[in-house]
């Protein structure tokens, strides 16, 4: 398999792909509003610009959804690069579907260098979502981060976004049963992670260690300080932190 499909013809063009994209939020904003009420705080701590990494915690398949709509919802029509699991990509169309969206794949288990390397590249310049802890969380706890996501965060240096997701474990219930209406789900970004003291020390793996662990100190802080306070497991804020996160906003 390859690590990445290319784009189908239509879509290479910019005005068709600018539709395209407009198309996908729109569907997706619909079936918000029709689902969730959702809740975005702190928004205003993502850079326009790129050179971006948001790091959240991972609760739900609807996650991968909410957290770029959050952006698109708040700051307007762009890619949110994220990188996936590669077994989404053996169905050519899904691939190209989520290829067309800014997905791309990561062979899991293996030292995948391109996907790696791509991956460096659009936080240098742009803006990705990562999960640090690799994949969902089955027991919606929040659980330690992986220490290759510390080594491209040295490799990159972006601007690191902490988010906390609450509430999207509650999406299938509350569609399964109607009565309970909308399900109530928020995202809350944190001021930027401090790493720079990080970058003058050594490529080592005690270093990259350090870095996951701040940035998922950030996010349980930002958990613990939710509306919706979540449990959090092994993984506790280093310090007591204020996070300014605005007054929120509300869609749906």
């Amino acid at each position: 398999m390859q690590s990445l499909l290319p784009l189908h013809a239509l879509l290479r063009h910019p005005w068709i792909r600018r539709l395209w994209l407009r198309l996908a939020y729109g569907a997706v904003k619909l079936f918000f509003r029709l689902c969730c009420q959702v809740h975005i705080e702190g928004s205003e701590h993502i850079p326009s610009q790129g050179g971006v990494i948001l790091v959240s915690n991972h609760i739900s398949a609807f996650d991968t959804v909410l957290l770029p709509y959050s952006v698109l919802a708040t700051q307007g029509m762009q890619i949110i690069w994220a990188p996936a699991k590669a077994e989404l990509f053996r169905s050519r169309l899904l691939g190209y579907v989520l290829t067309s969206l800014g997905v791309f794949p990561v062979r899991r288990g293996q030292h995948d260098r391109q996907a790696m390397r791509r991956m460096i590249a659009h936080m240098r310049t742009e803006k990705m979502m990562v999960f640090p802890e690799g994949t969902r969380s089955r027991d919606g706890r929040l659980h330690e981060g992986k220490r290759t996501v510390g080594k491209l965060i040295y490799a990159a240096r972006p601007v690191v976004i902490p988010a906390a997701i609450v509430g999207t474990e509650r999406i299938i219930p509350h569609l399964k049963s109607l009565v309970h209406g909308r399900a109530p789900v928020s995202v809350h970004y944190g001021t930027p992670v401090a790493l720079q003291h990080y970058y003058a020390m050594p490529d080592t793996k005690e270093t990259a260690v350090a870095i996951v662990q701040e940035v998922m100190s950030a996010i349980a802080a930002l958990l613990y300080h939710a509306s919706r306070p979540v449990e959090t497991g092994s993984v506790r804020p280093l310090h007591a932190r204020s996070q300014g996160t605005g007054h929120g906003s509300s869609i749906g």
